[in-house]
């Protein structure tokens, strides 16, 4: 029997704009509201990420980080 979707937590998150747009937009074309995208991108992280760049693209972004808080 499958899983009954609920969204039983809930958070303030800060994002940028860039991050919150391509949200919006990714979420949109697979018939999701930003909660249930969200989601479906943690439940399923390992398949989604290209494990061989995501720790170079992190590094890249924590290195400009406090460039990009100012």
């Amino acid at each position: 029997m499958p899983k009954r979707f609920r969204l039983t937590r809930r958070f303030n998150a800060a994002m940028t704009e860039d991050g919150y747009r391509r949200l919006r937009r990714v979420a949109q074309e697979a018939g999701l509201d930003e909660g249930e995208m969200l989601s479906f991108v943690f439940e399923n992280f390992d398949s989604v990420i290209d494990a061989d760049t995501f720790a170079h693209r992190l590094r890249i972004f924590n290195s400009e980080l406090d460039a990009r808080k100012r």
